[in-house]
Parts: structure tokens; sequence; C-alpha cells
């Protein structure tokens, strides 16, 4: 798959993600909703979260980074698009459960902070 047909396909993608989000966002009353509503909300947001972060990063890092390998950048894109789109969807998970605090937050940033250095190294390791 070549680079303009990978990002023709992820932006195709993305927008109908963004379009389900909105759909469920309309559908689902909050108030009134068991955990599949609330399941479909947070999925949606993450899989469209996860498109347009790794769009936004895979064209910041080509333009700014014009000798790293386009197959790196896509790689890297991807995985620091899911680490914080999982980590803004569990911020809004505490947050709508009241447990959002200034500990929470320290701790998570550490969490993920430590995962994507696990990552890094497990990376020049293989």
């Amino acid at each position: 798959m070549t680079l303009k047909n990978y990002l023709f396909v992820m932006a195709a993608l993305t927008l109908i993600c963004w379009g389900i989000f909105i759909f469920v966002v309309k559908l689902v009353n909050p108030l009134a909703t068991n955990w599949l509503g609330f399941l479909l909300f947070y999925l949606t947001l993450f899989i469209s979260l996860i498109g347009t972060i790794t769009l936004v990063g895979f064209i910041i890092r080509f333009v700014a980074l014009k000798k790293e390998l386009v197959f790196n950048s896509v790689k890297v894109a991807f995985r620091q698009s899911f680490l914080l789109s999982l980590f803004i969807i569990i911020i809004l998970f505490l947050k709508a459960h009241s447990l959002f605090n200034w500990l929470n937050l320290s701790l998570l940033l550490v969490i993920f902070t430590i995962l994507e250095l696990f990552l890094i190294s497990y990376k020049k390791n293989r």
C-alpha cells in the first residue's frame, strides 16, 4: 500500500468513525442508558481519536523528520496515538465517576510515561 493510499483510507475511516460517534452521542441518553450505551460512547470516541491523532502525528513527523523512514513514522504515530487516546478515555471515565483528581492524573502520567519508555526500549532491543 502506498503512502497516498494509506492516508486516504485512514482519513476516510476516521471520518466514518467520527460520524458513528456523533450518531451515538445523539442517540444515547446518558441519564437513561445502561452499560452498553456508555461502552459504545467510549469505544467510538477511542477509535475516532486514534485515527485523528495518528494522521496529525504522522503529518507532523513527515514534515519535521524527513530523514526518518515513512514506515517507522507510521508505526510511532499509531503507537503514540493509541496511548494518548487511551489516556484521554481513562481521564473521561474517571471524570464521569467523580474519581478524577491530581493524584490520579499524576499516577496516570507516570504509568503512561513508563509504558512509552518500555515500548521504545523494547523496540531497540529487538
